[in-house]
């Protein structure tokens, strides 16, 4: 009897631990194949306009709203991943955005996926910085991952500051192969 029971408690801790992984991974994706890499000189390739280029309508002026939201992200650069955080000590990805908007006196949902419905969809080649981008990790097209545009090259590249599981708080593009492939939409809420 005891072995019996200690086995179904073995089985319901593997379920368990299962599910938080599954969760953990799904939650804001996974970015262990991405760097942050200097511009490679190609355009952003958007898989949704059957791969053409990026054509930026942004004209570089950033209002002093966007200028306050981009330095608050700035400083978190560096700052660890944790599930569920939304603190200096560690952000997901949602908790990041959240905590950076809530410090300009903006509030979003906490979940990546509610703040995919807040504000109005965008078109890439119309992002500006403090949009919000969303991506699928974890294949499909259900919002996992967000982060918060943070600049456009004269090229047309669209730089984002988010919290990677692997590297914490970064400044990614969207140009690497990985974040283009899971872009999803843009959305601008402010």
């Amino acid at each position: 009897m005891t072995d019996r029971l200690f086995c179904k408690n073995s089985y319901v801790k593997k379920g368990f631990a299962l599910l938080v992984v599954s969760t953990f991974i799904i939650s804001c994706g996974s970015s262990k194949s991405v760097a942050t890499k200097k511009n490679t000189g190609t355009k952003t390739v958007v898989k949704s306009e059957n791969l053409r280029k990026l054509d930026s309508k942004f004209d570089g002026k950033v209002s002093k709203s966007i200028n306050s939201i981009l330095k608050d992200a700035e400083k978190y650069i560096g700052t660890p991943y944790k599930f569920g955080g939304n603190t200096s000590s560690g952000f997901d990805c949602s908790g990041f955005t959240v905590k950076v908007f809530e410090e300009n006196d903006f509030k979003l949902p906490r979940r990546s996926e509610d703040q995919a419905g807040t504000g109005n969809k965008i078109d890439i080649k119309d992002v500006k910085p403090g949009d919000l981008l969303f991506f699928a990790t974890a294949g499909g097209s259900r919002v996992s991952h967000v982060g918060i545009v943070h600049d456009i090259g004269s090229d047309g590249e669209v730089k984002f500051i988010h919290a990677s599981t692997s590297k914490g708080v970064i400044i990614s593009s969207l140009n690497e192969k990985y974040w283009n492939k899971a872009y999803l939409h843009a959305q601008r809420v402010l």
